[in-house]
């Protein structure tokens, strides 16, 4: 009975489980589908996902572009953004974590309780002086803005992500280390950072995704058609004046979330583990 009764209920929660991703899931068949679409029927017929017609080159025009730049020039500025992004938050983030976790120096609370209220800190309330600043050193219509600020620090959330990993490691390996003649740098490099693997696999997720698509700051700063990311790129395809050519927007969309797709499905196991470990969840 008992055996039942447990078969019973597994069988309504996984009914349930995959209802509820099918309604998370729809929006983005609905937009793959779709982006196979002869353009009437995307509307006419939205409630379909299956195409009476499946136009391929829906995918050609978009990858064509817009006011003669192809997307191909968009994907190319959003990996050098993105890549660079990753690369300076990881870098940044992990040694100031490890300054906050392992070394003990003068105002360090303090500067602990600013790191955290800046996690609270909306982006807007620091747009305009950051404008500002970048508009003097003459960085405007530039990528500086967007890739230098992650070389200096990155993002609290990463940082405090990253202490909470370290503080996990025990201190007997820095111990073991200075006896056998490392300095602060040197258990950083050899003990502290191999072991944070998990947890920059997932800073190195959460930074490629939210700079992949980030809409704010591309539009700030980039003026330059020739500069802008595939955010920007997308935004290109819809045109008060001539009309949005809607299958082109849909293909080029669903070919944005390719690289995500890519890199979430290599690093799935390292995203759980670091997520978990850092006792976030």
């Amino acid at each position: 009975m008992k055996k039942q009764n447990s078969k019973i209920s597994d069988v309504i929660y996984y009914t349930f489980v995959a209802a509820f991703g099918f309604v998370m899931i729809y929006p983005i068949l609905w937009m793959i589908m779709s982006s196979l679409k002869p353009e009437v029927e995307i509307f006419g017929n939205a409630a379909s996902l299956v195409p009476g017609e499946f136009r391929w080159d829906n995918f050609s025009r978009g990858w064509e572009g817009f006011g003669g730049i192809g997307f191909d020039v968009y994907f190319r500025n959003s990996i050098i953004v993105t890549t660079l992004v990753v690369l300076g938050t990881v870098a940044s983030a992990s040694i100031v974590a490890y300054g906050f976790a392992r070394i003990n120096f003068k105002f360090k609370a303090l500067l602990f309780g600013c790191l955290m209220a800046t996690v609270m800190l909306p982006v807007q309330i620091t747009l305009i002086p950051q404008y500002i600043l970048f508009h003097n050193f003459g960085w405007v219509n530039t990528f500086y803005p967007l890739i230098v600020p992650a070389f200096l620090g990155g993002q609290p959330f990463f940082i405090f992500l990253l202490i909470q990993f370290i503080r996990g490691i025990p201190r007997e390996l820095d111990e073991a280390a200075t006896i056998d003649g490392c300095n602060k740098f040197g258990i950083f490099y050899k003990i502290i950072l191999p072991l944070l693997k998990p947890a920059l696999v997932t800073v190195v997720i959460f930074s490629f995704m939210w700079t992949w698509d980030d809409f704010l700051a591309p539009l700030i700063y980039l003026n330059n058609a020739g500069l802008h990311t595939v955010t920007l790129g997308l935004r290109n395809f819809m045109d008060a004046d001539a009309g949005t050519n809607w299958g082109a927007l849909l293909a080029m969309s669903s070919l944005s979330l390719l690289p995500q797709f890519i890199l979430f499905a290599f690093f799935q196991k390292y995203l759980v583990e670091g997520i978990a470990t850092t006792g976030i969840k």
